[in-house]
């Protein structure tokens, strides 16, 4: 399973550089245009607003995958394995509520725009809403692959703490003869 969700990360990651190559190409491109010859990309703008929402959604699915979010593990490091899974457990479940909501509310708005069309391209305005619900069900998915693992007693207990501390403190912890980083 781990192969697969890493092998999709790598998909994402790539249809991520693709997106912010085509929006540099549209910006810069668009750019030189309007000064050099007084005319422009016309679907540039709107292309790269779309193009800049699905890499931050896409984005965010690879980091639920990789535990890249912000949080904190000050309270969560120090308690017994025991409360390490509660807390997990929990976090888990709050995180997929979330999700859901997301997936609901994007579902919701993509089927309310499926006939939008936008006002440059023409393309429906339910592309825009398709990235909340790819990130929602994608985010979901690795969720609830980490819950089953917690719940099947398959997670490490250095897995049971969800939040990666920044690299250069983890750096900082390495060089002290400190594998972990920790304190």
């Amino acid at each position: 399973m781990t192969r697969i969700f890493d092998g999709y990360c790598k998909l994402l990651d790539m249809l991520i550089a693709l997106a912010l190559a085509i929006m540099v190409v549209l910006v810069f491109g668009n750019v030189v245009l309007r000064y050099a010859f007084n005319s422009g990309i016309t679907v540039s703008e709107e292309v790269s607003r779309w193009l800049f929402v699905w890499v931050t959604f896409l984005g965010a699915a690879v980091a639920v995958k990789e535990r890249g979010h912000l949080g904190t593990d000050f309270l969560v490091a120090r308690l017994p394995v025991l409360g390490k899974k509660v807390c997990l457990v929990v976090g888990h479940l709050l995180m997929l509520y979330a999700t859901w909501l997301l997936f609901s509310g994007s579902l919701a708005q993509a089927k309310i725009n499926w006939d939008v069309e936008a006002p440059v391209t023409g393309a429906s305005v339910a592309i825009f809403y398709a990235s909340g619900i790819v990130f929602a069900v994608s985010a979901a998915v690795f969720l609830l692959s980490d819950l089953v693992r917690a719940l099947t007693g398959r997670l490490g207990e250095e897995e049971l703490v969800m939040v990666q501390e920044s690299e250069d403190l983890a750096q900082l912890g390495r060089d002290d003869g400190n594998p972990h980083g920790k304190r």
